[in-house]
């Protein structure tokens, strides 16, 4: 097993020092998955929500926690992200919403945890905007599904 990178030797939790890497470009692509009810679908679907368009607010959300991710998890860094993008890929036979985040940067570590943020931000404010029609959602399936850049190389999830 390798070790872990974010605790020195002494056991203490530390910011990995990326300083000596060159920066690379970095891409990292996440889904995740709402599911919902018929009737809740159609009204996100149909733009008829009472909060408004919820997929283009749930799509401003996600981009803007990739931006903050170095904010809300302890050991990121600020990155140079360069790109984000966050699609919608309505499902009506399993009443489903599967979200998937794109992010590109060029810097010296790499972007999956901005595109597992935005996924799950983008999720919860699908939820936060549909939830006076069906608090019974559900948020799940938040995975990485490919990761580029970096001394590991490319990652693809299978089955993904």
């Amino acid at each position: 097993m390798e070790e872990f990178t974010h605790i020195d030797k002494k056991g203490r939790v530390r910011m990995v020092d990326v300083s000596s890497k060159e920066p690379s470009l970095r891409v990292a692509m996440a889904q995740g998955v709402v599911s919902m009810n018929q009737e809740t679908l159609e009204k996100i679907l149909n733009q008829t929500a009472k909060k408004g368009n919820v997929l283009e607010t749930a799509r401003i959300a996600g981009i803007m926690a990739a931006k903050k991710t170095w904010d809300l998890i302890p050991m990121c860094h600020p990155l140079n992200i360069t790109h984000i993008a966050v699609e919608f890929f309505p499902d009506k036979g399993k009443n489903s919403i599967r979200i998937q985040a794109a992010v590109r940067a060029m810097d010296q570590t790499g972007v999956e945890m901005e595109a597992l943020t935005a996924v799950s931000v983008a999720g919860l404010t699908l939820y936060d905007m549909c939830k006076s029609y069906d608090r019974a959602m559900t948020i799940s399936d938040i995975c990485l599904l490919e990761k580029s850049g970096g001394k590991s190389g490319l990652f693809v999830k299978n089955g993904g």
